[in-house]
């Protein structure tokens, strides 16, 4: 009798803890559907990616020195400003004496600079070249961002995502507490069955407070990339539709030498420094000065006037024009090094991330069709088996957090797969061409 009353308040008592867990854990999951609701709208990736496109400062910077730029093409095209010159000569020291001697007189004279024919064409492509390097640096940025806003995107889905499944998969723990709970009642099973069981739930409510603080750290960086500030809620992000990748890598590489804007900066900056070299040898030709005259006299004296030119001579070329030339040669040099350079780098971020979409791939359908379900299917039985006595808790309990595990780890490869796939756009310039939509997502479990 003493032992039945017993069993009586043991039994009391753990339904008691069960309230106080399942309490605190409907608390915790109702504060966070409470907060959801403030942002109950669904967030929408291209909705992002237009109000990036409009509001970020790096973009707008970058667009506005493609505009700066321009403004110098015509400037280093124009002709130098013409000079004016005025003053008197007069003749003797005593007395003022305009109209009475010879040499007195007024003078006024005009003259223009002519710079050596091909200089003014060749500073305006020089200028053209490297208005057309940054506007295709602005390019690259527009693509970064998108990029970067994809993949903050789809890390803030991913955290979304983790927490339905701590919601989802907690529910199985707490078919482990309650067969723990029923067998300590019967006598079969120990204390500490209920408690290991107990202990694993509150270990997934911390885990989803470390996605939330996460969550937050993401949500800001998002809204720096929309041009938002940064404390503005987001709503959750609509599940990402599984991209179809069908090109081969030699194909991702031959569309990123053809269309990446860091190679068509490269490739502009070549061509400028090609002009360069060109105006640096034409430095070796003199420039003209054309002035006119006038020299104003009074009485018997007549007016005079004259006409001169003025021609600068490259007398000290060893050491100025000559070293102008070596120093363009040694700037094209370099140019061309950064192209090779820069293709180096496309390739080996192209085959780095290649690597990583076909990774990807092949764990995903590893994790769907063969570890997710026989590992649920190996829950399930040893669940059973713990219920009847025959396996002891901590092997249900590590069925369940593999199985977890392999649900986080097949949409955490999802995600990265899609990143991936994302910064192939950077890469190669080629936004848009180089998947295809396949639908809505996949069919997951």
């Amino acid at each position: 009798m003493w032992m039945h009353t017993k069993n009586r308040i043991q039994n009391s008592g753990y339904r008691i803890q069960k309230v106080k867990v399942l309490i605190f854990w409907l608390l915790t999951s109702g504060f966070w559907l409470l907060s959801s609701d403030v942002y109950a709208e669904d967030l929408k990736l291209q909705d992002l990616i237009d109000e990036a496109l409009k509001n970020n400062h790096d973009l707008i910077l970058s667009e506005l020195k493609v505009s700066t730029s321009k403004y110098k093409i015509p400037q280093v095209q124009s002709f130098p400003d013409p000079m004016f010159m005025f003053g008197y000569q007069n003749e003797g020291w005593n007395r003022y004496t305009y109209g009475d001697m010879q040499g007195a007189q007024w003078m006024f004279s005009a003259s223009q600079m002519f710079p050596f024919p091909g200089k003014r064409s060749l500073k305006g492509e020089m200028a053209s070249k490297d208005t057309e390097s940054i506007k295709a640096l602005a390019d690259y940025a527009r693509i970064s961002i998108i990029v970067r806003v994809k993949e903050l995107y789809y890390d803030l889905f991913l955290i979304h995502k983790n927490m339905d499944l701590i919601k989802d998969r907690g529910l199985l723990f707490s078919r482990i507490e309650d067969a723990s709970i029923a067998r300590y009642s019967s006598g079969m099973g120990q204390q500490q069955e209920v408690l290991m069981a107990q202990t694993e739930k509150y270990m997934l409510l911390e885990k989803e407070e470390m996605l939330r603080q996460k969550q937050q750290s993401i949500e800001a960086m998002l809204n720096t990339a929309v041009g938002r500030d940064v404390n503005l809620a987001l709503g959750r992000p609509v599940e990402p539709v599984y991209t179809s990748y069908k090109k081969s890598m030699e194909d991702i590489i031959k569309m990123a030498y053809e269309n990446s804007p860091q190679i068509k900066s490269k490739e502009k900056m070549i061509a400028g420094a090609e002009a360069k070299v060109r105006m640096a040898e034409k430095e070796y030709y003199p420039d003209f000065t054309l002035a006119g005259s006038v020299f104003k006299r009074r009485g018997e004296f007549e007016d005079m006037w004259s006409l001169t030119t003025t021609i600068n001579i490259p007398l000290f070329y060893r050491t100025k024009q000559k070293m102008a030339v070596l120093e363009a040669e040694s700037a094209l040099s370099e140019a061309q090094h950064e192209l090779d350079a820069t293709k180096f780098m496309l390739a080996s971020g192209i085959r780095e991330n290649y690597s990583m979409v076909r990774t990807s791939e092949r764990l995903m359908e590893l994790y769907r069709e063969s570890l997710i379900p026989k590992t649920y299917q190996d829950f399930e039985a040893a669940l059973s088996g713990y219920t009847t006595g025959k396996i002891e808790a901590i092997t249900v309990i590590s069925r369940l957090k593999s199985l977890i595990d392999y649900d986080a780890l097949y949409w955490g490869q999802f995600v990265e797969r899609e990143k991936a796939i994302a910064r192939f756009e950077a890469l190669t310039g080629a936004s848009g061409q180089l998947s295809a939509i396949s639908g809505q997502g996949e069919d997951k479990k």
